[in-house]
């Protein structure tokens, strides 16, 4: 039999534990990782109050539901503005609500963590159980946010609305170096690529690889500068802490990848990526100075570069982006299940969730029509 708990920190739950219920293939999803965004002040002041749902078979963890009590949608990426404001102009409070997501990360992975031999109840039980918080709490709404698409069938329920997002990944074919990629795509595409590395190149700059234990305090310290520049300039108070980012070089749930850019002797540029067993995960990057496609050679161009040294299936460099495209990056659909709990604004969330879904398909179908590949190699 089942029996569901709710915890308000993920330090409450022993790490082996929590971990069995994950595999390293989602390293967003492991202890060390979600449990030391709580542990280093990156969530609580951005406005994330985990509420951690968890089924027990007697004693043993057999479920989870990373949840999150949220008082605005930053960090989300999936985007529900336009739902808060026609909930506050019918006269409704849009916040607080519940969300399960890895916050500020829009990766998909698995959402409802299960074990192996988890009693088939399990999941049931857990979405159940959420939505009964929604209600108990009177929050305006659960969003579960990129889920993997194998698991859409466990969110089976007649008031659930599923939503489709589009994003844009690389994925390996076998190849051998970063020539062989290249040979796949346009003859256009290709030369604009080796234009764009040489340039950067013909600017002086250098590029040094640095991972996990090998990542030292005075990198992470230069790359944290880059990365709150961006911030600053972009989307104001960063999110992650300089205590998360050097956490993750002494925890054995992460494999972090820093990639530096110097020039003159100095660190210019960085960008920070997270590897699982199949792919690398791009998620920030930063500079202090400008040099003409240097972002693409960090973010894109060196990751395809490691994931192809290191045997890797997939390059995920987050959300948006359709420059990627002419990068050799190709659309991906991504989901996200949400439940109102007004049930006229669920019935016309669930409508605008329909239509949007026909032009997201329309959209894929057209970009993957126009990828940077020769036809016969798409």
């Amino acid at each position: 039999m089942i029996h569901l708990k709710v915890v308000n920190a993920l330090s409450e739950v022993p790490a082996a534990d929590w971990n069995a219920l994950t595999t390293p293939q989602s390293p967003f999803l492991r202890h060390g990782v979600l449990g030391g965004m709580e542990a280093h002040d990156c969530l609580e002041p951005q406005g994330w109050m985990p509420q951690h749902l968890l089924a027990y078979e007697g004693t043993r963890l057999v479920g989870a539901l990373p949840l999150y009590v949220r008082d605005n949608s930053y960090g989300e990426f999936v985007f529900d503005w336009s739902w808060a404001e026609a909930y506050a102009r019918a006269g409704g409070r849009y916040y607080p609500k519940l969300v399960s997501a890895v916050p500020f990360t829009p990766v998909s992975g698995p959402r409802l963590l299960l074990a192996p031999d988890a009693p088939p109840e399990t999941a049931r039980e857990l979405v159940e159980a959420t939505l009964r918080l929604v209600e108990d709490n009177r929050l305006s709404s659960w969003h579960c946010l990129f889920p993997d698409e194998a698991q859409l069938p466990l969110f089976d329920h007649p008031e659930l609305v599923q939503r489709e997002g589009c994003q844009y990944h690389w994925f390996n074919q076998g190849y051998g170096d970063f020539e062989e990629f290249l040979a796949t795509l346009t003859s256009k595409r290709r030369k604009e690529i080796r234009r764009e590395r040489r340039e950067v190149m013909a600017a002086g700059v250098t590029i040094d690889i640095h991972e996990g234990t090998d990542i030292s305090p005075a990198h992470w310290d230069r790359f944290y500068a880059f990365y709150c520049d961006t911030f600053d300039r972009k989307w104001g108070v960063p999110r992650f802490t300089r205590g998360f980012f050097q956490s993750l070089s002494h925890t054995p749930d992460a494999h972090p990848v820093l990639f530096l850019a110097s020039l003159e002797g100095d660190h210019v540029a960085g960008a920070f990526a997270l590897r699982g067993s199949d792919t690398l995960f791009g998620r920030h990057w930063g500079c202090s100075r400008h040099v003409r496609h240097l972002h693409f050679e960090l973010c894109y161009y060196q990751t395809i570069e490691y994931a192809i040294r290191h045997g890797l299936a997939r390059v995920d460099a987050g959300a948006q982006g359709e420059h990627k495209i002419q990068r050799g990056f190709n659309p991906v659909r991504t989901w996200s299940v949400h439940w109102i709990r007004e049930a006229g604004f669920r019935r016309a969330v669930a409508d605008f969730c329909r239509r949007e879904q026909l032009h997201v398909d329309e959209y894929v179908t057209q970009v993957a029509g126009q990828t940077a590949y020769r036809e016969a190699d798409q």
